[in-house]
C-alpha cells in the first residue's frame, strides 16, 4: 500500500536533505502513531536534519528502520503493534519521542509545540530560547 502523503509532509519535503518523499511520509505516519500529535510539530524535518549529523551508516541504519516499517505504518497502532520489540520500531520510536519532546516547531508546522500541548510552562524551560540552527534548521 503506497502511504498518503499529508499537506505538512508535502510542504515540508522541499527542505529535506535525506529523505524522499515517500520515506518522510512514512516516517511522519510512524512518528504520529507512536507519537499522537506529533504531526503538528513537523518531527520528520527534525529527524532529517539529525540525519545529516549522521555518519553514512548511520543514515542507511535509519532509512532501513523505515522501510522495514513501511507496510505496517499505513495500519497505525494496531498494525505496529507487532512490530513493537524490533529495532527498527524502537529505532523510529526514540527519534519520533526525541522530535516531539524537545520542543521542536519545523518552520511551517502548524503546533503547537510539545511544551504548549502539554502545558510544561516551568519558568526555567520558559526562559530556553531554542536553536536549531546547529541542525541546518532557520525559520
Amino acid at each position: 500500500m503506497a502511504p498518503t502523503h499529508s499537506v505538512e509532509s508535502q510542504a515540508m519535503t522541499g527542505a529535506l536533505r535525506n529523505l524522499d518523499q515517500d520515506r518522510a511520509a512514512v516516517l511522519e505516519s510512524l512518528c504520529e502513531a507512536i507519537v499522537p500529535g506529533s504531526a503538528n510539530v513537523g518531527p520528520i524535518v527534525y529527524i532529517d536534519a539529525l540525519m545529516s549529523r549522521m555518519s553514512t551508516p548511520e543514515r542507511d541504519a535509519l532509512r532501513t528502520s523505515i522501510d522495514a516499517l513501511a507496510d505496517a505504518a499505513p495500519g497505525g497502532v494496531e498494525a505496529l503493534r507487532a512490530h513493537a520489540f524490533t529495532p527498527a520500531f524502537l529505532h523510529i520510536r526514540a527519534l519520533a519521542i526525541e522530535a516531539y519532546y524537545s520542543d521542536f516547531l519545523a518552520p511551517g508546522a502548524p503546533g503547537p509545540s510539545a511544551y504548549h500541548e502539554i502545558d510544561f510552562h516551568s519558568p526555567l524551560a520558559m526562559r530556553i530560547n531554542k536553536d536549531w540552527s546547529y541542525l541546518g534548521i532557520t525559520g
